[in-house]
């Protein structure tokens, strides 16, 4: 049976300050389907969504639904006319509660209020639907994990009974028991004759659950395809227009003298971390595996002063680190690029060149009190180009760029520091095949001029494919050290289970 257009996206075009970012790109989504939406960063996936979801205004081109024209003024327009879509980067009301931000905008009201009661038992209905047990519609959001207001985010967006929803990259903060919680929900959507624009670069994910690929490359079309007529190598040379037949660089670097100790660390709150003990080399990638819950984020940040220790010692190069804060780290030649992009990460309302600058902004004042201008350009320019990030600009501001490009942004200013050490907590979490490439290289390059690296990675290809050992960690305790070459994903799940 021959499935109907659900939506139909014809000749869309978009220009940012005269640089074209969509060149007449079409796109037909099927009823009862997951057509996925693939891309390098700056491909122009997200933009095409917004151009749909009424947050941009196209240049030219036409959207159908279900064969009548559309042209959304703004997201509450598409969401009336049952288009939904959830972001990448969470925008929610943290301070309000779970039934608040799925029926913000449209409360259920009695004589003239709000009908508290219902607004509970219609949120509680929706989860029973989809079979979510482990939320309270009465808990304020913020004292929820990301994950979690992820899947309220998804949630939210079933709500509106919509025909088409746009998820993008919704699975970037999940657990694997979440994701495949999400996949049953898209199953029952799709049953229902709902079309799904699913925007991901995680191969495994596309491949188990898409019925067609769309491709874009620098805001063209490049092709759509059945999933059963593609295979990785194919969507990678769709998208990069190159072959990426080997996923990982070769790990050439050679790891040294030890260069960190850490001994006995544990830190003073919860989430704590407990007793942990390794040594980082000199020139070394180590890898830090766990599953969600192994504390790895609070270890990296106790290590750069973001977390109070309550005891045990960390020495570079022989001298006991201070780390009584961030500031003072720094000092120390150590880097973080957190996991948050959004929250922790970038200066959001802020320029390229600030966001690139902001960490060294010392070096940059002249004797006379001013900043130097000219250095900062200088610099910026510099990791524009190494980093091969997309922009108009340095003049653009951050939240303009798609977020593989404002991870780039973040690392770039880091390097601009010239740290000896880096902490690098999921730094290709939502990048692309082809910039994860270009950071796996960056990785190897830094690691070969005896920069030591600590990746914090939640992907089993990724820990295995561009490091030099692994630590395993459980509930916050270590549970061995691996040599990665003697490493496999068995071995890290059963000692990532090993504290539980």
């Amino acid at each position: 049976m021959v499935k109907q257009s659900i939506l139909k996206i014809e000749g869309v075009s978009k220009s940012f300050s005269g640089v074209k970012v969509l060149d007449k790109v079409c796109l037909d989504v099927k009823e009862g389907t997951v057509h996925s939406l693939m891309g390098e960063n700056g491909a122009g996936k997200s933009t095409l969504m917004k151009c749909l979801f009424g947050i941009y205004k196209q240049d030219e081109g036409t959207f159908y639904l279900k064969d009548e024209n559309v042209n959304f003024t703004d997201p509450k327009h598409a969401l009336e006319h049952g288009v939904s879509m959830v972001h990448q980067e969470l925008n929610q009301v943290t301070k309000r509660t779970v039934s608040e931000n799925i029926w913000l905008g449209r409360y259920p009201t009695k004589r003239g209020f709000v009908d508290e009661n219902k607004m509970y038992q219609d949120t509680k209905a929706l989860f029973t639907k989809i079979k979510i047990d482990d939320i309270d519609p009465n808990t304020r959001l913020s004292e929820l994990s990301v994950s979690k207001r992820q899947m309220v985010e998804i949630v939210k967006a079933v709500s509106y009974e919509a025909k088409v929803i746009i998820l993008d990259e919704p699975t970037s903060s999940l657990t694997e028991q979440e994701v495949d919680k999400l996949f049953e929900i898209i199953e029952t959507l799709k049953k229902q004759g709902c079309g799904i624009v699913y925007i991901s670069h995680k191969m495994d994910e596309i491949f188990a659950i898409s019925d067609e690929v769309t491709v874009l490359r620098d805001g063209e079309y490049i092709g759509t395809n059945a999933i059963e007529d593609l295979d990785m190598d194919k969507v990678i040379n769709m998208m990069v227009g190159r072959d990426l037949s080997h996923r990982f660089p070769p790990v050439t670097n050679i790891p040294g003298d030890v260069k960190m100790v850490v001994k006995n660390l544990k830190t003073r709150y919860e989430p704590k971390v407990n007793d942990v003990s390794f040594e980082l080399k000199k020139g070394e990638i180590l890898g830090i595996y766990g599953l969600v819950g192994a504390r790895r984020t609070e270890l990296v940040e106790a290590i750069f002063g973001m977390r109070t220790i309550e005891s045990g010692e960390i020495h570079i190069d022989g001298k006991k680190l201070n780390n009584s804060s961030p500031h003072k780290t720094i000092e120390n030649k150590l880097a973080l690029v957190t996991e948050e992009r959004r929250s922790t990460g970038i200066f959001e309302v802020a320029n390229i060149r600030f966001n690139t600058c902001s960490a060294n902004i010392k070096n940059y004042v002249s004797k006379f009190g001013l900043l130097s201008e000219k250095e900062m350009l200088s610099d910026t320019e510099k990791q524009i180009a190494s980093m091969r990030i997309k922009t108009f600009s340095q003049e653009s501001l951050i939240r303009e760029l798609s977020g593989g490009n404002q991870q780039k942004v973040i690392i770039g200013r880091w390097l601009v520091t010239d740290p000896d050490i880096l902490l690098l907590d999921e730094p290709t979490r939502g990048i692309d095949v082809g910039a994860k490439y270009d950071i796996y290289n960056l990785m190897i390059e830094l690691a070969n001029k005896g920069k030591s690296i600590i990746m914090v990675s939640s992907e089993m290809p990724e820990i295995l494919g561009v490091t030099n050992r692994i630590m395993v960690m459980s509930r916050g305790y270590v549970a061995d050290i691996l040599d990665t070459k003697n490493a496999n994903q068995n071995d890290l799940l059963k000692l990532s289970a090993k504290y539980l």
